[in-house]
Formats: structure tokens, sequence, C-alpha cells
């Protein structure tokens, strides 16, 4: 059984996905592989025919302010008010060189037109082939009979000895938070436990046929799923499988949403208007389930451009290293302080001194605030630059995964 085929009259998608979360440093460049082949699934789920299907609406904010903050329709929406203050270099923790815009565009057009040069994987790819591998090897899945499937039980019986050996971890290819990541597994297996997204099963691959036949899924000649909707399965259905949230409205946990002062500041604002929603490991997840939905199973997504660029040390570092943003003198010596003080700490890294700052800290929101709003600058320049229009225009999707993602 394959990763898109059926039991029955039900449709099945089965992928394991494993992201990480590394700490920047700084490494050999990596070259991307050749761009006819980057992100081939996305391309033409951004086709125009797609663009009068009514998507639903965000929540209201007013009335409804975590379910918004929640939504997909959120995070665009609230980075970019950090963005204009970039653009007037009124930041609270970074400096804006405007003028290193256009070689940061230039350099990012030099990594995706240049040719793959080996092939070994590393960092979050590496994770992903390995989850491929241990896939085809039928970890994931408790019948033997059935190895190409993850369902529950399997989920279940994976021990972190069994993680290691999948993802190749050795004493000189360690990887940070193994047990984290099998907490991760287990606590899906548990979310795989709703029957309305998963099936009697407790298959994430049944997900699709949810998706299938939703009200707001369109079928003439393929099908067309709406972002909101698929959005709505991961944050639902898949919502207790992330540690709790600090930040909450009402009550409520955000997932990842941070407050930040550089949020333009109102008399009487509400509490949740200093919030900035990101949704990263949420929005990776649609990127990744989208690609093969589509190759394989012909499926069209309306509202791909509520998906916005990922804010992860990789594509936000790409800004950093380019001089378009520079980090305050005061905050650079307080996060170098922090780095010094962790690197006393057994096994911590001690040797490349950057500064240092939790995931929460202002610094950090603001800066992935800042690497959404430029993500979306930059993919305007790079279709410009490689002189590409309409139809061949690059996705934002295919820029990631082509250009920004390779320089660091």
């Amino acid at each position: 059984m394959g990763l898109f085929s059926r039991k029955g009259k039900n449709a099945a998608t089965d992928a394991a996905s494993v992201t990480s979360k590394v700490s920047r440093t700084t490494s050999n460049l990596q070259p991307p592989p050749d761009n006819n082949n980057t992100m081939n699934g996305l391309q033409h789920a951004t086709s125009p025919s797609l663009v009068n299907i009514a998507l639903p609406p965000p929540p209201d904010p007013n009335t409804e302010p975590a379910a918004y903050l929640r939504s997909i329709h959120s995070v665009r929406e609230r980075s970019r008010l950090v963005h204009d203050k970039a653009k007037r270099n009124q930041l609270a923790h970074f400096d804006v060189d405007l003028t290193k815009f256009a070689e940061t565009a230039a350099y990012v057009v030099s990594i995706i037109k240049s040719k793959e040069s080996g092939k070994i994987y590393r960092r979050s790819e590496g994770l992903a082939v390995a989850s491929l591998e241990m896939f085809t090897a039928g970890y994931f899945s408790a019948d033997s009979t059935e190895p190409y499937q993850v369902n529950a039980a399997g989920l279940n019986r994976l021990s972190v000895g069994q993680l290691a050996i999948g993802l190749q971890v050795t004493d000189s290819n360690p990887l940070a938070g193994l047990e984290g990541r099998a907490g991760l597994l287990s606590r899906l297996a548990e979310a795989l436990q709703n029957s309305e997204y998963f099936g009697a099963s407790q298959r994430p691959g049944n997900m699709l046929d949810y998706l299938l036949s939703h009200p707001s899924t369109q079928s003439s000649s393929v099908p067309v799923i709406t972002i909101p909707t698929l959005w709505s399965v991961l944050t639902d259905g898949l919502a207790s499988i992330w540690p709790a949230s600090r930040t909450q409205v009402a009550g409520i946990s955000l997932g990842d949403a941070w407050p930040c002062s550089s949020m333009p500041s109102q008399p009487r604002a509400q509490p949740w208007e200093n919030i900035v929603p990101f949704h990263k490991l949420t929005q990776w997840l649609c990127y990744s389930l989208m690609a093969p939905m589509t190759k394989l199973m012909n499926i069209q997504f309306a509202g791909v451009d509520l998906l916005t660029g990922l804010p992860e040390y990789r594509n936000g570092g790409l800004f950093i290293d380019t001089g378009l943003l520079t980090l305050k003198p005061a905050d650079a010596k307080r996060g170098v302080e922090a780095y010094h003080h962790n690197a006393m700490v057994r096994g911590q890294p001690s040797m490349e001194v950057v500064p240092l700052f939790a995931t929460e800290d202002d610094v950090v929101v603001e800066w992935r605030a800042l690497t959404i709003g430029f993500l979306d600058d930059l993919l305007v320049e790079v279709n410009r630059l490689l002189k590409l229009a309409g139809a061949e225009k690059l996705s934002l999707a295919q820029m990631l995964e082509a250009g920004s993602w390779k320089v660091s």
C-alpha cells in the first residue's frame, strides 16, 4: 500500500514527519538541488483558476481573539505590523539597513542557480530522509502485513532506542532532544484516537477522507481543498501533541504565538493585540502534506497565499548574515553574556561565541516577525531578478526550498 492508496473506500495518506529545532551556527553553504525539480508538488497549487474560490473568513479578533490568533490568517497580518516598523528603522532590538536588501536578493538568486554537488543530507533534510526510510521499514505500523502505514499502535510501541537507530544517532552523529521527539510521537499516537479526523483505524492518512468529504472542498475535474480547512485539521486534530504554550488568551493556549514589544501600542488596546502568532511547525506540516497530495492525487489547494515563509533560524539568519538586520549593542551584549553562562553547562557549545536568547525572548519574537515580512519582499525581488512572470514565477515555498534554506 502506498502513501495515498486506499483501503476499501477510504483514502489514506501515510507520512512520517520529523522536524528539528537547531541552534544557529556558522556552517559551509550547501547548494540546493536543480531548481527544475524543486517543490514540484506545489507548482500547481496556486493555479490562477483557483483565485475565485471563496475562502472561509478569519475569526473576528474583537469577539474571538484566541481563535483569530490560532488561525493562519493572523500570521502575516500581525507580523506585517512589525515589518512596517522595520521599514522606518524603528525596531526595539534590530537596526535595519535596507541598502543590503538588493545584495541579499542577488545572493539568494545565485544559490537558486547553483547545482547540487552531493547527496549528503543534514539537519532537517537528513531527518526527513531517515524518517522516510523508517516508514518504508515499517517502524510506524503495528501491522507487519501493512508496513507502509502509520497508526497509533505502531507509534505507541516505538521506543527511544528504536528511534535512535532509525535516525542514525551515534556518538559521532548525536541528535539533540531525542527523548523529546519520541515523546512527541507518543502524543501523536494519542491524538490519532480522534476518529473524526483520523478514522477508526487511527491513521493520519485518514485525514484525507475528512478533507475530501468536507463541505468546503470542491470536486469538479479535480478536488480543491481550502487551506483554512487543512489548517483546522492540523491545529485542532494535532493540538495535543505540542507542549503547552506560555501564551494564552482567556485561558486558551495559542501555540506558537508570543508577545512582542514592537507591536503598535494604542490607547485602550486589548491584551491580544501585542501578540504575534507564527505557528511554524503547523505551517511546515501544511507545506509537507500539500506536496504529495498534489503530486500523487492531483489535489489542488485554494488559499495557498495565506501561508508564510517559515520564521526559523535559517530563513531569519539570512537577513543577519547579509547585514540587512543587525542586533542592537545592548541586546548583543546581553545575548553574549547568556551564551557564556550557558557554555559553563556540561555538554553545551563553548567554541563559537554567538548571542543566545530563549525562544520567548522579545529579540527572537521580533526577529521571527521580521523574517516573515522580509521573505515576502524577497520573493518579489527574486522573481524580478530571475525574469519570471505569470505562471513561471516561483512560489514562496519554492523560493524557500531552493534559496533561503540553503544559505546557512
